[in-house]
């Protein structure tokens, strides 16, 4: 038995049987790390590994006196680098935040540790957790799993890198813009962007309008998704928007589903979204796996302006984004990723009208999903618009489409295709559906119903089940 290959699930089960001991995962998950993080870069601020050893022991003590925190209880967590842990530099990935060494736990912090996890380090991310492409001036790159030569995706790309490495069982995500299904589709593992609300963020500056990005779970399994996302969701005050608990338990009870669900493919939006030669082809075999469980998929028109949605949602991003790097700002301009600064300066010519017009846009883009919603049980389209590309570049300025190049006007437009369900409110499932002939991963996102997070993962255990080949091929 390799430790590291087992599931959280698997290793909870284990521990609690005594079949594993905590000092035992965690032995077995440093020597992993040592071994092979240096070559991918995913986790960073690595903790000390005898005082690791130190919190494995204190938890095999109380396993002996019968006492467990819960499914979590001694397993090696990381949290992305933009969660505070007490005692653990959180630096967003800036030199502005190098040394800045939080003194109280983020909510999520809070929750994982109570149920039993076990912090280790940090996992990578872009500086502000800005582009789908792990890099920061303060760590490094984080290459992909399955070529470190590639881009891991973002900003989540250390914890999906991680989690198909083997050097987590578990991991955090979050996503604004695709931030957690497009390197959960780069790298060949599950990632959830949960119903907005569903797991409520804290600390955070403001609480009533920042409502476009969300934490959610990464994993190798959907049952090992289901139980961190039991773990991470729950209504908090601190959060006024978030949304009451799930059922309890419901994890462990979660049943496959498949058979009669109505699919609705989006494609590429009819030639709108620029495609990467074998993106739309990776998807549809991924599609036939889902018809061969019994499910229908019907190709399906957005039936609204595109354009409009993009307009409306960079006036989102650019206010949002501005204002959460405006302190930053005032610290130094020099010490900010363009990028950043070309939100920030973007969102300064912009009036309070502005903002509240495209509010008015993003409602009745809503409106308009909850009317395709109502003939489709989820609808699909690919995580990405591109394969992963080479870690050297910052972002792609032009998409190889079958018929000829395209060329990006932002830094992010080469990711539209994942902004529909950010702008609803809507859970996403990444699911994998298989490999290029370079042998780099793809996966496709279902959206699903408001608030349906659990029929999304009854159908993600399903869907699970029939692509066995797909996750059985581990990077090197």
């Amino acid at each position: 038995m390799v430790v590291t290959d087992l599931s959280a699930s698997e290793l909870s089960q284990a521990i609690h049987a005594k079949a594993l001991s905590c000092r035992e995962v965690m032995q077995s998950y440093l020597h992993r790390i040592a071994q092979v993080n240096p070559r991918f870069n995913a986790l960073v601020s690595l903790q000390d590994s005898k005082q690791l050893l130190t919190q494995a022991d204190a938890a095999d003590a109380a396993l002996a006196k019968g006492e467990s925190k819960g499914w979590l209880h001694g397993i090696p967590i990381a949290l992305k680098d933009l969660v505070d842990v007490a005692g653990i530099p959180t630096t967003c990935g800036s030199p502005l935040l190098r040394h800045h060494i939080p003194t109280q736990d983020a909510l999520l912090t809070q929750r994982l540790k109570a149920a039993g996890g076990v912090v280790i380090g940090k996992t990578n991310t872009p500086e502000w957790g800005l582009g789908s492409h792990t890099f920061n001036p303060v760590f490094g790159a984080t290459g992909n799993a399955y070529n470190p030569a590639c881009s891991a995706g973002g900003s989540s790309g250390g914890a999906a890198v991680a989690l198909a490495q083997r050097l987590l069982p578990v991991a955090d995500g979050s996503d604004f813009m695709g931030s957690l299904r497009n390197p959960a589709a780069w790298n060949n593992v599950f990632g959830l962007r949960p119903s907005q609300g569903r797991v409520p963020a804290y600390p955070s500056s403001d609480v009533w309008v920042s409502q476009l990005g969300t934490d959610g779970p990464m994993a190798r399994t959907i049952r090992d998704l289901a139980r961190l996302l039991e773990t991470m969701s729950g209504f908090d005050a601190k959060a006024p928007l978030s949304l009451d608990s799930l059922p309890t338990g419901f994890a462990l009870g979660l049943q496959p589903q498949a058979p009669g669900l109505r699919i609705g493919w989006l494609g590429n939006l009819d030639g709108y979204l620029p495609m990467e030669a074998g993106v739309l082809d990776a998807c549809e075999n991924g599609l036939k796996r889902l018809e061969a469980l019994g499910c229908s998929v019907e190709p399906v028109a957005l039936g609204y302006p595109p354009d409009s949605v993009w307009q409306t949602w960079l006036a989102w991003r650019r206010v949002l984004t501005a204002s959460r790097i405006a302190p930053m700002v005032a610290k130094g301009r020099e010490m900010l990723k363009p990028e950043a600064l070309w939100e920030f300066d973007q969102a300064a010519g912009m009036s309070a009208s502005d903002f509240l017009q495209a509010s008015v846009e993003r409602s009745a883009f809503y409106q308009h999903m909850l009317g395709l919603l109502s003939r489709f049980d989820v609808l699909v389209l690919p995580s990405c618009q591109v394969w992963p590309f080479d870690i050297s570049l910052r972002w792609p300025t032009h998409i190889e489409t079958p018929k000829g190049p395209v060329q990006m006007d932002t830094y992010h437009r080469w990711m539209e295709v994942v902004l529909y369900a950010s702008l609803c409110g809507l859970p996403a499932l990444n699911v994998p559906c298989g490999f290029n002939p370079q042998g780099l991963p793809m996966g496709m996102q279902v959206i699903g119903q408001p608030r349906g997070d659990l029929a999304l993962l009854s159908l993600g255990l399903a869907y699970e089940e029939a692509v066995g080949d797909w996750l059985g091929q581990r990077p090197a």
